[in-house]
């Protein structure tokens, strides 16, 4: 028998319609996209480095080299995991070689690793930015031996590129950044080399594709003979893979690129409104270095994120776990990584149990964004107090416990 709706009460449609979605990606339309296919019709070049994939990374390597002043050579490859793979790869380790990485990252990370034919190493995170910093990757180097090192720009959140080409320097050991969110962000190192993402849900986004910047020209060439099976004058000198941007795919990131400036204006006003609103919420923690709006909106609470999510999901507020569970407790990963030091990576394990990503996109209201706030501060405000109640524990008598009973007293 079907229930029946009350006059006043919510159906299903409704609550549909009133969720505040945490993540909706934001592309160009297709009336902006039809000059460039013309274009490709009548050049019928579809891919293999085309005129518009030319112009696209042309154009990345600018927006990377204007956040930081150094030249950077962008190569486009089909998604942001094969720009990882590629990157690792071109790297020429030994084989079995040990990558530091931290815990607390997106799979893909430690896939790149492990596909490349090398050993993942996992290091606990900083308490503020939640990645992996140069001083403890100094002071993994000092436990143990590790022949490259991976950090990740979590969630979107620059990092200091200039103190990773020191450690470099310092230590001799190469160093990939995997930056998959922060394009558009984060600007070119002098030694290290970049990947980023250009998946539909990143804030640069193209559907599908990703991008290696480095400094270096010989790398650069290196990176576009492996995304094209490893030729070079026609034959193959070392096996590589087809991991080729299309023509259609550089004429959604040029009409993205074209539009960046205003994406970014409307992300940050975004951002300052949640920042304006999340400083009054006892109880809530932002990552550190968010200058600049983040990829996605990840704080921690005071209490365990499962159940904020489950208070946010009754008021018709979709929040995400990103990197839950952290990568050390992944069952993929078990018998493959090995953690520096040895144990249960307590602050990698601590973030990923009170982190809780929130709405965070062009589509949003500063109206959505206000309730947003409202609701986990109530969320939070109720998680307190239940804590503060002690809950009524039967005793064997059949009566309310004691507190003594209970073991509060």
């Amino acid at each position: 028998m079907s229930a029946r709706v009350s006059p006043g009460s919510s159906t299903d449609a409704d609550v549909a319609a009133a969720q505040i979605r945490v993540l909706v990606p934001d592309l160009p339309v297709a009336d902006a996209l039809i000059e460039a296919l013309r274009g490709i019709d009548a050049r019928r070049w579809y891919t293999n480095g085309g005129a518009l994939s030319v112009e696209f990374e042309r154009a990345l390597a600018a927006l990377v080299a204007r956040r930081s002043k150094v030249a950077q050579h962008c190569v486009t490859t089909s998604s942001g995991s094969t720009a990882l793979e590629i990157a690792l790869a071109c790297l020429r380790l030994p084989a079995s070689s040990r990558v530091l990485l931290p815990a607390y990252t997106f799979p893909a990370t430690a896939n790149a690793v492990l596909r490349a034919g090398h050993v993942p190493v996992l290091c606990d995170i900083c308490p503020d930015t939640w990645s992996l910093t140069p001083a403890l990757a100094r002071a993994a180097l000092a436990r143990e031996r590790f022949d490259a090192v991976l950090p990740v720009a979590v969630f979107g959140v620059p990092l200091p590129v200039e103190a990773w080409d020191a450690f470099g320097v310092e230590t001799g050991v190469p160093v990939i950044i995997d930056a998959a969110a922060a394009l558009g962000a984060m600007g070119g190192a002098q030694r290290a080399v970049i990947a980023y993402s250009l998946h539909a849900t990143k804030p640069l986004g193209i559907g599908e594709g990703g991008v290696v910047a480095t400094a270096s020209a010989a790398f650069a060439a290196r990176v576009r003979r492996m995304a094209n099976h490893g030729f070079e004058s026609g034959e193959v000198t070392t096996p590589g893979t087809n991991a080729r941007l299309s023509e259609y795919a550089a004429a959604i990131g040029l009409a993205q690129l074209a539009r960046w400036p205003c994406v970014f204006a409307r992300r940050r006003a975004i951002w300052n409104r949640y920042r304006d609103g999340l400083a009054d919420v006892r109880g809530v923690s932002l990552q550190a270095g968010t200058d600049d709006p983040p990829a996605v909106l990840t704080v921690t609470t005071d209490v365990a994120a499962e159940a904020v999510a489950r208070s946010l999901a009754r008021d018709s507020i979709e929040t995400r776990r990103w990197y839950a569970p952290p990568l050390h407790r992944h069952r993929a990963y078990a018998n493959v990584a090995h953690a520096v030091p040895a144990g249960d990576l307590p602050v990698t394990t601590h973030v990923a149990a009170h982190a809780i990503g929130l709405p965070f996109h062009t589509a949003l209201s500063m109206d959505d964004v206000d309730r947003v706030v409202r609701a986990l501060a109530l969320a939070l405000e109720n998680r307190t107090r239940e804590r503060a109640r002690p809950a009524a524990i039967v005793s064997h008598t059949g009566t309310e416990a004691s507190a003594a009973e209970r073991g509060d007293a």
